[in-house]
């Protein structure tokens, strides 16, 4: 399932950091593939690749154990050119592949576009940085002796989709299925992201202990995912509005939340 568009979006222009989010992750991509040849759209690549990942991703025994890893066997220099802390925000914007990059630009534009429209561009870059610590935290605290690194924009995009869901639960979600047939539905964000959610929790609990046979972090996700509802719970909860929704209105907000435009 691959979501497209937000049939329920009031936006107009296009959004700032957003926008560049996006460029940003693809310009590094492409040093990526300059850096590992065109391997890296497959999500393979030369030897400089995986230094390059090394360098720049965040290996959480690192942090956990308070020592930065400086050489390879053989001796193949890794050190970071940044502090360990650093690269929490670094290996954001780091991709293990096309695919990877694209699903998560991808899901960055659907829901990040909205949620800038409706935070503003300061407080949505700062929901987007500060959720993707907290994911990328989440999976240390699974997998604190883990030694690989960890690349992606995964943790982030999912605390954008945990506030989305918060905010606009019954904003209506056009996905592609691709299945035995090719075809477009819509869905409630609510029962979309919802779902999204469970599939990465239970993935994540499948996976605990068999870290080293899998590939993909999905208590960053799940972290990520509650970080950002956390987030907008709290702003709703200091500023006196529910914190759940009452019943769903036409244009897609709360009925506390909708804008005082009548």
């Amino acid at each position: 399932m691959f979501p497209f568009a937000d049939a329920g979006a009031r936006r107009t222009g296009l959004p700032p950091v957003t926008v560049g989010l996006i460029g940003l992750n693809c310009l590094v991509f492409l040093y990526e593939l300059q850096t590992g040849g065109l391997g890296v759209l497959t999500g393979g690549g030369s030897f400089h690749i995986d230094v390059f990942f090394f360098k720049w991703g965040f290996i959480p025994s690192e942090l956990a154990e308070g020592r930065d890893y400086q050489r390879l066997l053989g001796g193949i220099d890794i050190a970071s050119p940044i502090p360990t802390w650093a690269t929490i925000l670094s290996s954001m914007f780091i991709h293990g592949g096309f695919l990877h990059l694209a699903s998560n630009m991808l899901f960055l534009w659907v829901f990040g576009s909205s949620m800038e429209a409706r935070l503003g561009p300061l407080r949505f870059l700062l929901l987007y940085l500060a959720t993707g610590v907290a994911a990328t935290l989440s999976h240390m605290a699974i997998e604190p002796q883990s030694q690989a690194p960890l690349i992606g924009a995964s943790g982030a995009v999912s605390g954008v989709l945990g506030a989305y869901l918060l905010t606009f639960p019954f904003n209506r979600i056009r996905a592609l299925i691709v299945m035995i047939l090719v075809t477009v539905i819509e869905l409630p964000a609510v029962w979309l992201l919802g779902g999204w959610f469970v599939w990465q929790l239970i993935q994540g609990l499948t996976s605990l202990g068999l870290s080293s046979a899998v590939n993909v972090a999905f208590f960053a996700h799940v972290g990520g995912f509650v970080a950002g509802l956390l987030a907008v719970a709290a702003a709703r909860a200091l500023t006196g509005r529910p914190v759940l929704p009452r019943r769903p209105q036409p244009w897609g907000y709360w009925q506390d939340d909708a804008p005082d435009d009548r």
